[in-house]
């Protein structure tokens, strides 16, 4: 088991073990020395930071981490995290290191690793970097040594990058209002939307190092459903903290989920053709009604496990096109490595622009599933499915949801915990289910 690396990097306090300055420079060295055994030339690493105040200071102790091991580095600066990923694959660099926390408040920070290819390193590489890191008889480099130079055109290519993927003011006579979440996107969005022609109001545009994600962006969207009523904008679109995610809200203020995007996006891409495998990825959590959906048109929906990693893998398995989770988590594989929240918001916009029916029309048709989900503590883990006590149950309850619903079943995985959620077309047998199944784990695991 990683002790260091998480599902997305390593998460942490900024300032606390493992994000302290001397383990970051140790964590530097020890990217270094990997990349050094597959390279026969100095390895060449690309830094990005989101809007945190401590972005600066734990950018310097990767460089100095790096400069150590033999690695150069260059600075990109403030940067979407699709924005570092792109840098990286499109500047022929060995790898790109992203310092951020997504959504988290600004006293957390993080260390997200990209290899050439511009994807997320996998496991392996994350265990042999973890190992050096903890190896109890290495000194961590000092502070001293060469810094990273900075390039800022680095930014510009991933603006132009992303406005090839529209047509010329494609946006024209479109009022939004963005909402930037007071981090990596707040001054690139506005831009990037204006130059394709809408005209735009900004907020969460103020980033201070410590107001990122605070109150604002993808996790709060109370004011920009406020603020695009107001101005009676036509949409409003909100990233998170580092721009990997984007959720919308309509003319009237209704949440547009990544579901809903993903079903927007999905078939349009359908109807031209374009949906290779006539598939969409998306995880165990996303409703039911997305399913329902995408099955009238012929579209079969491939369901990972949470987060987008696992998204990625299952589209690179299947070789399918689009992916992505309810938090407007969105992979356009053809186009992106990564989730990208501002290629989401234009890639959605676009794809309004080619319907024929009204999106309010299109959201009054959909009405989602109602869902309960249940935690049970239990004294031990074992596959709940096969078990002789509470497989059948699930088995019986799955019969009964057959058509109408499902049954996901899953662990916590840093509590002694098992998730039952149920969802169907009935708020009562959504409750009776989920009940049982509950009941049957209590009976055989609780503690």
């Amino acid at each position: 088991m990683k002790q260091l690396f998480g599902t997305d990097g390593i998460r942490a306090v900024a300032g606390e073990y493992p994000l302290d300055a001397p383990t970051v420079r140790v964590f530097g060295r020890a990217l270094a020395r990997v990349l050094g055994e597959r390279t026969s030339r100095p390895p060449r690493v690309v830094i990005g930071r989101d809007t945190r105040a401590s972005g600066s200071w734990l950018s310097d102790a990767v460089a100095h981490g790096l400069a150590a091991g033999g690695a150069a580095s260059t600075e990109a600066g403030v940067l979407p995290t699709p924005g570092l990923a792109f840098a990286t694959r499109s500047g022929g660099f060995d790898a790109g290191v992203m310092i951020s926390a997504s959504h988290n408040p600004f006293e957390d920070n993080g260390l997200k690793v990209f290899g050439a290819d511009g994807m997320k390193i996998p496991d392996t590489v994350e265990a042999r970097i973890e190992a050096l890191i903890l190896a109890p008889d290495d000194a961590p480099p000092g502070a001293g040594g060469p810094g990273a130079q900075a390039d800022g055109e680095l930014a510009q290519l991933y603006i132009r990058e992303l406005e090839s993927f529209v047509a010329a003011r494609r946006l024209e006579g479109m009022k939004l209002v963005l909402d930037g979440a007071n981090g990596a996107a707040a001054a690139l969005a506005p831009r990037i939307f204006r130059d394709l022609g809408a005209s735009v109001t900004s907020i969460g545009d103020a980033p201070d190092g410590r107001n990122i994600n605070l109150g604002c962006g993808s996790l709060h969207l109370e004011a920009l459903a406020a603020r695009v009523i107001a101005e009676g904008a036509d949409m409003g679109l909100a990233f998170d903290g580092d721009a990997d995610r984007c959720l919308a809200v309509d003319r009237r203020g209704r949440v547009i989920d990544g579901d809903h995007i993903l079903y927007l996006v999905g078939r349009r891409l359908d109807r031209e053709g374009r949906l290779r495998g006539r598939a969409i990825v998306a995880t165990i959590m996303s409703n039911y009604w997305l399913e329902k959906h995408l099955a009238d048109l012929g579209v079969r929906l491939v369901r990972a496990p949470v987060g987008d990693k696992y998204v990625l893998e299952e589209m690179i398995a299947g070789d399918l096109v689009l992916g992505g989770e309810q938090s407007g988590h969105v992979i356009f594989r053809e186009r992106s490595t990564t989730g990208d929240g501002i290629l989401t918001g234009l890639l959605l916009l676009d794809t309004l622009r080619a319907e024929a029916e009204p999106l309010e029309s299109i959201l009054d048709g959909i009405v989602p599933f109602p869902q309960m989900l249940l935690n049970v503590r239990v004294k031990e883990k074992p596959d709940l499915r096969a078990d002789a006590a509470i497989g059948p149950v699930v088995a019986e309850a799955e019969r009964e949801l057959s058509g109408r619903g499902r049954v996901v079943l899953r662990y916590s995985g840093t509590e002694p915990v098992a998730r039952v959620m149920v969802e169907a077309d009935d708020d009562v047998l959504v409750r009776g289910v989920a009940e049982r199944v509950a009941s049957a784990i209590r009976a055989r695991l609780g503690s």
